[in-house]
């Protein structure tokens, strides 16, 4: 998760913030041709496991910009296995995750 055991990359909050939204695109848009029973996109046909801060934020995407349109309405899945890894940056840095300011809240961290 960083370049020494015990640290972080600086921009971990950017590089998980954009595997958690292009887990809920891959979905609906890669044709996945492997399955000699299925071929195309999966849609809405899907469950996402999001374990630990590193997918956490996949949850608040999908409630902002999926399920307040329609889309996956019935999808999220949280599993947390690991609470050592908080995932902490500076507030500061929270608008670059791109999401409604109700959910900053949800970035909170409180040592101690």
């Amino acid at each position: 998760y960083g370049p020494v055991a015990g640290t972080d990359y600086r921009d971990n909050q950017l590089r998980f913030s954009l595997l958690c939204q292009a887990a809920l695109e891959a979905p609906r848009i890669l044709s996945l041709n492997n399955n000699p029973y299925f071929s195309g996109p999966y849609g809405e046909d899907v469950v996402f496991v999001c374990n630990d801060w590193h997918t956490g934020p996949l949850s608040c995407y999908l409630k902002s910009n999926y399920q307040s349109h329609g889309i996956y309405r019935d999808a999220t899945a949280f599993c947390i296995h690991n609470i050592s890894y908080q995932g902490r940056f500076a507030f500061s840095d929270y608008p670059e995750l791109n999401l409604p300011e109700r959910f900053k809240s949800s970035f909170d961290f409180i040592d101690g």
